[in-house]
């Protein structure tokens, strides 16, 4: 049986988010959906899978809740079933980056479609960012893109803040494009990022996945695969299993050429 895997994020205003947690739960576990859902007062989040049509029918609940209608999704395929079971979570954050105020529901930078985002980034006055994590960094990035080589993305709001004051003592005031896996980190970064008072802010829509998923290979600006966080570990630029494994031990991705160190144990 084919899997499909659906990883989806939507800000959105969600008062009720706690009295909607149970219904969706017992609703995707009739499914069969495994997965991981995180439901907040700013919106929802997760990545799922199941059969095709539990997929459909999971994704157009979540499309049902007022102001949801919009969500969309990146979908890819596995040969097996990448997660356990299923959890659906109350979080302050959908994604937690600490900073009281930053509300993508009201302020948030300029969406750059994947077709566009080639054009924008090769641009000399753009400063291009990765939200991500470092680990997620080391195994793969578009060409030219600064690491701020943060442990969690509750570092970044210190990291940019510290990096636009080198900015700002140079005399540059350039775009600033950010990216992330799926959209929502770098989309809530672009919020925090206008709320300090710049400007010229864009983020990937869709984020690499969507990229991957539109850009043809032979005009791509990734370079090396893309981390993902399932039991596929990461994806090559056609959305296919990579090939890293994740070390049990540290939570970081592994490389072929890592497995042959004296020191790694399987």
């Amino acid at each position: 049986m084919t899997v499909r895997i659906a990883a989806f994020y939507k800000f959105f205003r969600f008062p009720d988010y706690a009295a909607r947690r149970q219904a969706l739960a017992q609703k995707f576990c009739a499914l069969g959906i495994k997965g991981s859902v995180l439901i907040a007062e700013e919106g929802v989040n997760g990545t799922i899978a199941g059969r095709p049509e539990a997929i459909d029918e999971a994704l157009a609940t979540l499309r049902a809740l007022p102001g949801a209608e919009a969500l969309e999704a990146k979908f890819s395929e596995a040969a097996d079933m990448p997660f356990a079971r299923l959890k659906v979570r109350l979080k302050r954050e959908i994604v937690t980056m600490g900073v009281p105020g930053t509300d993508p529901n009201s302020l948030v930078g300029t969406y750059v479609k994947p077709e566009d985002w080639n054009a924008l980034i090769a641009d000399p006055d753009t400063v291009l960012i990765d939200t991500r994590n470092d680990y997620e960094v080391a195994i793969g990035t578009f060409e030219g893109a600064i690491d701020p080589q943060t442990e969690s993305f509750r570092e970044f709001p210190a990291w940019f803040r510290a990096f636009r004051e080198k900015l700002d003592a140079e005399g540059r005031k350039p775009k600033i494009a950010m990216f992330c896996t799926g959209g929502i980190r770098c989309e809530k970064a672009t919020s925090f990022v206008k709320a300090e008072g710049v400007d010229d802010v864009f983020h990937l829509e869709g984020g690499i996945l969507k990229y991957l998923e539109t850009v043809p290979e032979a005009e791509t600006r990734w370079r090396g695969d893309c981390y993902v966080f399932d039991e596929r570990v990461s994806v090559r630029h056609d959305l296919t299993q990579g090939e890293h494994v994740l070390c049990h031990a540290c939570g970081r991705p592994v490389s072929p050429e890592g497995r042959q160190h004296p020191d790694y144990e399987e």
